[in-house]
């Protein structure tokens, strides 16, 4: 005898979403946007959405980038960070999402679209009280980029093409949270190997001497890594 079992597969629905961090006005700003739509319709969240079935998972983070703030991922930084499917991060149902992380350099406004009813930069620190598990999502895109700066030239990200020594020492103590010497961290930066390269120009600002302006460099890695305090 054939017993025939129908069985009905309870589908996942995947999701992207983005963590996009920036340094303004010498802190560490995140984008949110706020919903528009239920569920928790006028609350904060990370910028993302639903993956479309004839699309990767990169391809729906940029897309999702594109439409909810006018961003442009090849601007800056931009990696996958990890995977959250614990059941009832989503009132709709299953779903699971990708987390992506960016870090970018100071941008103007973003401009929102899609289900979004409004965009912003706002402080890491008071961005708190997100939707879904977004709260999570964000620290651990925080606690991503603190790591990167400390084996990867990743700080340059939050740098416009040619800046200072001083400009990428401010990346540093904003993204980790503490100040650093000058002297011993010009020396750091400037003799690992293929961190930053001089261009050849200098800048004077405010008044004081002119400081030689540097581009990132070929390394990958950091050798030997600048290890937080």
């Amino acid at each position: 005898m054939v017993i025939i079992v129908n069985m009905t597969l309870n589908m996942a629905a995947v999701t992207v979403d983005l963590v996009l961090l920036t340094i303004r006005q010498s802190e560490l700003q995140v984008l949110l946007v706020r919903r528009g739509i239920e569920p928790f319709r006028g609350r904060w969240a990370l910028p993302g959405g639903f993956v479309l079935d004839d699309e990767d998972l990169g391809a729906a983070a940029a897309r999702e980038l594109r439409e909810e703030t006018g961003v442009d991922p090849s601007t800056g930084h931009f990696e996958q960070l990890a995977t959250y499917g614990t059941p009832g991060r989503d009132p709709r149902g299953r779903v699971v999402t990708v987390a992506y992380l960016a870090m970018l350099p100071d941008l103007p406004a973003p401009v929102a679209g899609s289900d979004a009813a409004g965009a912003e930069w706002r402080p890491f620190d008071e961005a708190t009280g997100l939707a879904f598990d977004h709260d999570r999502i964000l620290a651990d895109g925080a606690e991503r980029a603190r790591a990167k700066l400390e084996y990867t030239p990743l700080a340059t990200a939050f740098c416009p093409p040619e800046f200072t020594v001083a400009d990428l020492r401010d990346v540093y103590e904003t993204v980790w949270r503490t100040r650093l010497d000058p002297r011993n961290f010009h020396r750091k930066v400037t003799t690992a190997e293929g961190f930053i390269e001089p261009t050849g120009h200098s800048v004077t600002r405010d008044r004081g001497r002119p400081a030689q302006l540097f581009r990132r460099g070929p390394a990958t890695l950091l050798h030997p890594p600048l290890l937080r305090p």
